[in-house]
């Protein structure tokens, strides 16, 4: 009893007053899983998880750096590091020096120090809809406030995406031919308040793979400038184009802009190594606000240390290895991606156009919203992501581009999409 009263006295903070209760597609699976019934996975977005051919003793050997046993830390991370990081930007023709830049354990981290640095309790911060979810957290447990800005949308825009319909954009290849996705800058604009601090935009946007092109990015930039606003841009997807020999729009932000920037990224994408847990800000912009900036970044960075030795010893060995991985995600993209393009053609769903990244879009039946064709898929034994995980409209699913071939031509065939 004394334990009960104890327990109902107990007060925790608001900001972690979230819903934790169970969500109807994820009963459905737990149901399903206990049950012992067959599951084709979708959804499956952790590389070491979906049968590339990692090299385990490279991986490991650059942990076995003698210099880690001791203890001697930076705050914005180990220079050699962070010189590696440096080289990275270097190679994408980006430049951007070791001093710029600080090492976190995850772009979540990342994040934190970012909103901890710009945003007094209750200022804003604007992102993206749609986009991903795990923004909402981590601005809610730093007492910052989200507000939306629209990405729009446009299936007949003069840029046609390649495709197995060809030029043809009335074919049935069940693909949209427009170039997707762009933001809107007027809604963005109009999403500015008093108390907005920073633009947040992801290069290229996870789900919706489109990356800011060379005009969004002078806007933003000048939009910046003029209210005082910093930029965060996440390139974690940045190096995953789908076609690679048209860089031009992939470009790294992480240059001289006329406004205040950092751009986050890490191994977990970059590598393929989300068990690595090392991420990093690049800061750049004019020289008074950088300076000023990254003081202050310093001192957040310090009071936590959370960078380990050996995982810093190594980065250098993992960042020069990361083609090889790169190579088969693209590929495995790829493939992934003709084969749903296959499989759409005559169907009554569509994928929406991409540039990058690891997800692929479906427009489904209106009549059967989102969540609806979610359990739909599930009653045949293939779990997809319904659009509504990503603030998403009805009739939108989410699909991962990393499945395993065999996993996702099975999970293909069984959609009830005919």
């Amino acid at each position: 009893m004394r334990e009960r009263l104890s327990a109902e006295r107990m007060k925790f903070s608001t900001r972690t007053n979230w819903n934790l209760v169970e969500n109807e597609l994820a009963a459905a699976v737990r149901r399903r899983r206990a049950a012992g019934l067959t599951l084709v996975d979708l959804t499956v977005s952790n590389p070491t998880h979906c049968g590339f051919a990692y090299d385990a003793a490279g991986i490991v050997a650059p942990l076995h750096h003698a210099d880690a046993v001791g203890y001697d830390p930076d705050p914005l991370g180990m220079m050699k590091a962070r010189q590696a990081v440096s080289d990275y930007y270097r190679e994408a023709g980006a430049k951007v020096a070791p001093e710029q830049i600080c090492l976190t354990t995850s772009t979540s981290e990342a994040y934190s120090f970012l909103f901890r640095l710009l945003c007094n309790p209750g200022d804003e911060v604007l992102v993206a809809r749609p986009s991903y979810p795990l923004f909402d957290y981590i601005a809610r447990l730093d007492d910052v406030e989200l507000r939306e800005y629209p990405l729009f949308h446009d299936p007949n825009a003069a840029h046609a995406m390649r495709s197995d319909a060809g030029d043809d954009p009335s074919s049935d290849a069940g693909v949209d031919a427009g170039q997707g996705w762009s933001i809107d800058l007027h809604g963005l604009r109009s999403a500015i308040t008093d108390r907005t601090r920073a633009i947040l935009v992801v290069h290229p946007n996870n789900p919706t793979g489109n990356y800011v092109s060379a005009g969004e990015r002078e806007a933003l930039q000048t939009i910046c400038a003029q209210r005082g606003l910093a930029l965060i841009v996440d390139e974690v997807f940045r190096d995953y184009p789908l076609d690679k020999a048209s860089p031009s729009f992939t470009n790294s932000q992480a240059t001289q802009p006329g406004c205040l920037t950092f751009v986050l990224s890490g191994l977990s994408k970059v590598c393929g190594l989300p068990q690595m847990k090392a991420s990093w800000i690049a800061a750049c912009g004019p020289a008074d606000l950088l300076h000023g900036a990254m003081e202050r970044i310093e001192v957040i960075a310090d009071t936590f240390l959370s960078m380990n030795a050996p995982i810093q010893h190594a980065m250098p060995a993992w960042l020069a290895a990361r083609q090889g991985l790169q190579d088969q995600i693209r590929q495995r993209m790829q493939r992934n991606l003709e084969s749903l393009d296959r499989r759409l053609r005559g169907s009554c769903a569509q994928r929406l156009a991409m540039q990058g990244g690891w997800t692929a879009v479906l427009r489904v039946p209106r009549s059967v919203g989102d969540q609806e064709f979610s359990l739909a898929a599930l009653d045949r034994g293939v779990l997809v992501q319904p659009g509504e995980f990503y603030g998403m409209g009805h009739g939108r699913v989410v699909l991962s581009l990393l499945t395993p071939p065999g996993q996702w031509a099975e999970g293909l065939e069984r959609l009830p999409i005919d």
